[in-house]
């Protein structure tokens, strides 16, 4: 009773007063348990529910449990944009939504089992992120090695790796969000760092929000091609239904696709490719999603480039009075600009990918001309706007040197060592009187010769000459 009363019971486990934020190895193990399995289990369900949904609702489908289970599991390695073969052919072009969902709930996971576990250091949050990361590895070759399926087929080595490197970065922020990371982050990088990193999120964001406002307009001057689309290659409410979540599947594709248009270098599908000075006609797929790709080309697109212009320019006007240094307030610009680069490197890559080897096979993204040119536009008018709209710090003259400063401490000794000094050296001249004063006329004349005494007798001799020296 003693011992089970030196515990306290808190509203996630039983903890210890004297050691705060531990807790006993049974709820920890839960606590890990649901952060590991959790994502995947509810990422399986997810994706499982919505095959059989589309399944169920579709006119000539054929519902049956097994198949949708079976399916299930390399949909779910989709949505971790892990490649896969249907009939075959490959699939490389996967929906970034389901990856967004995907990762976000790893990401909520990790912050929770932060939070429950009490973890204040971001060092305390490795095992608990190594967890994750490794259970999504074993889960991805799980499914690539005991799979079935003859019609779908999946390469073990991506199954095992690539789940594992995108659960292991979302957890990581999931976890930095509860423990500190983010401050002790900080603590590390210079201010002007932060601030450029914090800039170019900012820009990465406003760029696709031009891309989103791109490919919405011409979604919305394309609404009679969306239902023809629709009519044609979805009859019925079930097949319009799983052509619908198919289109929003692949939404965030078409957005870093229009943002790299409206940066200059473009897209390609198949032989198809659009850019802000170049256009080759093609065959494109028939989603909905895609009924806003041109037709032909016009001349006005490189007026468009004014909106990623815009961004920076915005950008730059935020970052005018960031720092009273102009190189200050170029460096933060730069800092948000290789962000903004680098950011476009990555969408572009998980936008694109292998399409079934056929007409539309492959959908790429030129990643390096569109980082250079997101680049550009980030940091060219931000550069200016924040160089000349902001202030400029006159260089002041050079200050004279100072003495230095003496503590107070030591200035009182040093005065109490100039005291005593004095003492001493008074009493050393009362001691020793003062020096008699000789009379100039004394030392004007001179000295009279020594004169032999008379009364002195002269030295006894022995009466032998001296002898000469």
């Amino acid at each position: 009773m003693q011992v089970l009363t030196s515990y306290r019971r808190s509203g996630t486990g039983v903890t210890d007063p004297g050691h705060r934020g531990e807790r006993s190895p049974v709820v920890r193990a839960r606590v890990f348990a649901a952060a590991v399995l959790g994502p995947i289990v509810a990422g399986y369900v997810v994706v499982a529910a919505l095959f059989g949904l589309v399944t169920a609702m579709a006119a000539a489908g054929e519902f049956a449990i097994g198949g949708v289970l079976r399916a299930a599991g390399p949909g779910w390695l989709a949505a971790y944009q892990v490649p896969v073969e249907i009939a075959g052919r490959p699939l490389g072009v996967l929906p970034l939504l389901a990856t967004i969902g995907a990762l976000a709930l790893v990401a909520r996971s990790a912050a929770t089992a932060t939070r429950r576990l009490g973890y204040a250091e971001p060092g305390a949050t490795v095992p608990l992120i190594a967890a994750v990361t490794s259970g999504h590895a074993l889960a991805g070759l799980g499914i690539a090695l005991f799979d079935d399926s003859a019609a779908v087929r999946v390469e073990p080595l991506s199954a095992f790796a690539v789940p594992a490197v995108l659960a292991g970065i979302a957890a990581a922020a999931g976890a930095a969000s509860q423990s500190g990371g983010a401050a002790a982050a900080r603590d590390y990088l210079d201010p002007l760092a932060v601030r450029g990193l914090r800039a170019g999120a900012l820009g990465l964001a406003g760029l696709l929000a031009v891309g989103a406002l791109v490919h919405t307009v011409a979604l919305v001057l394309a609404s009679g091609t969306i239902r023809q689309l629709f009519a044609a290659n979805a009859p019925g409410f079930g097949s319009g239904a799983g052509m619908l979540l198919l289109s929003l599947g692949y939404l965030p594709n078409a957005v870093v696709g229009g943002l790299a248009f409206v940066t200059g270098p473009g897209f390609s599908i198949g032989s198809f490719s659009a850019g802000a000075f170049s256009f080759t006609g093609g065959p494109v797929p028939g989603l909905p999603v895609l009924a806003g790709v041109p037709e032909h080309a016009a001349p006005w697109w490189p007026v468009l480039m004014l909106l990623p212009a815009g961004v920076g320019a915005l950008l730059g006007w935020s970052l005018r009075r960031a720092d009273e240094n102009p190189l200050a307030r170029l460096r933060i610009v730069g800092i948000a600009g290789a962000l903004v680069g680098f950011g476009c490197v990555l969408l572009g890559t998980l936008a694109g990918g292998r399409l079934g080897g056929g007409a539309f096979d492959p959908v790429s993204i030129p990643v390096g001309l569109v980082s250079v040119a997101a680049f550009g536009w980030i940091a060219v008018p931000g550069g200016l706007i924040a160089w000349f709209a902001g202030p400029h710090a006159r260089p002041e003259p050079a200050p004279e040197p100072e003495e230095p400063e003496v503590e107070p401490e030591i200035e009182a000794e040093l005065e109490n060592l100039d005291a005593e000094l004095e003492e001493l050296e008074s009493e050393v001249e009362e001691e020793a009187g003062e020096p008699a004063e000789e009379d100039p006329e004394l030392d004007s004349e001179e000295e009279p010769e020594d004169e032999p005494d008379d009364s002195e007798e002269p030295p006894p001799t022995d009466g032998k000459p001296d002898e000469p020296s």
